[in-house]
């Protein structure tokens, strides 16, 4: 005998509620709890006859081979998901609307199945001919790749598990699935977790691998239960402006590679191109002698990217100035003002900052530092730092700078593109530089305007 229990759950972060309240407990949104219904066993049924697992030794007699992959043809897929994607995986993929999320999986399935893999792209948003003359549009009508307009998941479940082997399935989007069983809609926590617990399991079971796509919420986070980020096998977010004309697609999650590895790519009429070299094209619109530009040397996973940060200093006219930060920690900069004005004598209160990391790149790691209070000391002055020159660097609350990692894999990326000189703490460790690049250390915040002339 079963009875039927109703809960609510938040469409924002997945949290149950016994009643309905108009703001969730545990995310603060407000009018997200929706109600929804459930059948629990009661009585002797809660008591699920078991079996007892047998437990294996965690040496294995042999070493274990890494498993295998399948490579798309796009390096920089294939860099973040740290070689090709693993048969029987899950992968999750967000962004931001009109990003690029559907172009880039329809040629990564189309350069499969033209490489001899069975793959297919069903969508659960578009018609199939829509998808159709969107792979014309990018010169893939003829790849040989399976595609469906579906969004019953138990129907997709039970074709990943035919007799038609499949090695690949996109789902378009994880949102638009449901399952006929639950009486909740298409999209609320109940549908989305049990639709993909359904299709993950088929997919494993058959040895294909699944990757979903994930609308995003206002603030960027993949829509849907955190616990659908805990299911699968490799988060990806896809970043970018959609003004500019590249994309990041950044590994958030893997459990088959490195995390934080990202991978460029320039959006064109052929669709998404990959891009060898993201220094270049980053910098590619620098221009010299402007003053409040600096170029951080950063390190996004295991590659070297050389970025340019801009900061403009104006008088203000409002009783609270205004900060305004993209690309960038507001928190980090608001931290890194205070250090210049107590400790280095910068004036910054009083006037309006404006902070922009160039091409709409985002930067967390604090090795930033440097490079943004270079910006902001040559705003300031008016003049304009030292040409072919690289910062890196954190800044602690005493103005001290502190030495980051892979110090050498920066300065060599720096070289290699033309740059004669690099400022970055001091360090204990000589490093082993290329002789075209000249390292300038520095102590403290205070030597740094030293050596970029001082305030006056």
């Amino acid at each position: 005998m079963a009875r039927s229990q109703s809960q609510y759950h938040c469409q924002s972060c997945g949290a149950v509620a016994p009643k309905w309240t108009g703001r969730c407990d545990s995310c603060g949104a407000w009018n997200s709890l929706v109600e929804e219904r459930n059948e629990a066993a009661s009585g002797p049924l809660r008591r699920a006859a078991g079996r007892k697992i047998t437990l294996h030794p965690l040496q294995a007699e042999q070493a274990a081979a890494p498993p295998p992959r399948w490579q798309t043809g796009m390096a920089e897929f294939d860099r973040v998901t740290g070689g090709g994607i693993v048969p029987g995986s899950a992968l999750l993929i967000g962004g931001d609307p009109g990003i690029g999320k559907s172009t880039l999986l329809l040629q990564i399935v189309c350069r499969l199945a033209a490489a001899g893999q069975a793959a297919a792209y069903i969508s659960g948003e578009e018609s199939a001919d829509q998808v159709r003359m969107r792979a014309a549009r990018l010169g893939l009508a003829n790849a040989p790749a399976g595609l469906a307009a579906a969004t019953n998941a138990a129907d997709i479940a039970e074709t990943v598990r035919g007799a038609d082997r499949l090695d690949l399935v996109i789902i378009d989007s994880i949102q638009t699935m449901y399952l006929p069983g639950l009486e909740s809609a298409p999209g609320t926590v109940s549908q989305v977790r049990a639709a993909a617990q359904m299709l993950i399991s088929a997919a494993k079971s058959s040895g294909a691998a699944v990757i979903f796509v994930g609308h995003v919420t206002k603030d960027g986070a993949i829509a849907g239960p955190r616990v659908l980020e805990h299911m699968v096998d490799c988060v990806l977010h896809f970043e970018g402006d959609r003004s500019h004309h590249f994309r990041i697609l950044r590994g958030i999650k893997n459990r088959f590679g490195p995390t934080d590895e990202i991978g460029v790519f320039e959006m064109g009429e052929a669709g998404l191109a990959e891009v060898a070299n993201p220094s270049e094209l980053f910098l590619a619109d620098r221009r010299q002698a402007v003053a409040g530009a600096a170029v951080f040397a950063g390190i996004e996973g295991s590659r070297p990217v050389l970025v340019e940060i801009e900061a403009l200093v104006a008088p203000s006219s409002l009783a609270s100035p205004r900060r305004n930060v993209v690309g960038w920690e507001a928190g980090r900069l608001a931290m890194l003002c205070a250090v210049l004005e107590a400790r280095c004598g910068v004036p910054l209160s009083g006037r309006d900052i404006f902070l922009n990391v160039a091409g709409g790149l985002r930067i967390s790691e604090p090795a930033a530092d440097l490079a943004v209070a270079a910006a902001l000391i040559s705003s300031v002055t008016g003049r304009p730092l030292p040409e072919r020159a690289v910062f890196f660097g954190e800044v602690a609350l005493s103005a001290e700078l502190r030495p980051v990692s892979q110090a050498e894999t920066r300065l060599k990326e720096a070289a290699k593109l033309g740059f004669a000189t690099g400022y970055l703490p001091l360090g204990r460790k000589k490093l082993a530089l290329p002789k075209s690049i000249q390292a300038m250390g520095a102590e403290n915040l205070s030597e740094l305007i030293e050596l970029l002339g001082g305030m006056v």
